[in-house]
């Protein structure tokens, strides 16, 4: 019974809404960048490369040999395209988690300011805000005790 009562807890706690909607937001954006490394960044990198495609890219190690019309043995090859493709998928994904991070630490950091009025702080923020202030408040207090 242990199991359930955790997975109760965890379930309302919003935990597995929160993983949901990542995995969601995840593909949707695995997507857009696919569309965006295939369709935008490759041509280009196609076009200066004089028109080569470069998915198809290998390097042959050894050729086919046709034997009435048998491929025998088979080509052997290392496909070195579909890296240099990977790996343009790769630094544009980092790129744009990186941006997205750092615009939410932007926007995190002004809401978690209690003087930046153009923010909500967080109602916990405020409040610590709040007390750190009275604190700052009572130790001038109990200084100009001490100096008189």
């Amino acid at each position: 019974m242990g199991i359930i009562k955790e997975f109760k807890e965890f379930a309302i706690k919003g935990n597995m809404i929160d993983i949901a909607i990542g995995v969601i937001i995840g593909s949707a954006f695995n997507k857009v960048v696919d569309v965006l490394v295939n369709e935008i960044f490759l041509p280009p990198l196609s076009f200066l490369t004089d028109g080569i495609n470069l998915e198809n890219k290998k390097l042959i190690l050894r050729e086919a040999v046709t034997v009435d019309g048998v491929a025998k043995p088979e080509q052997i090859a290392i496909g070195y395209g579909k890296l240099i493709e990977v790996s343009v998928d790769f630094c544009i994904i980092g790129f744009v988690v990186f941006l997205v991070v750092k615009i939410m630490n932007t926007i995190r950091k002004k809401a978690n300011d209690p003087k930046n009025a153009t923010e909500e702080t967080p109602k916990n923020i405020e409040l610590l805000h709040k007390m750190t202030e009275l604190m700052e408040i009572q130790v001038k207090q109990l200084e100009e005790l001490k100096q008189k």
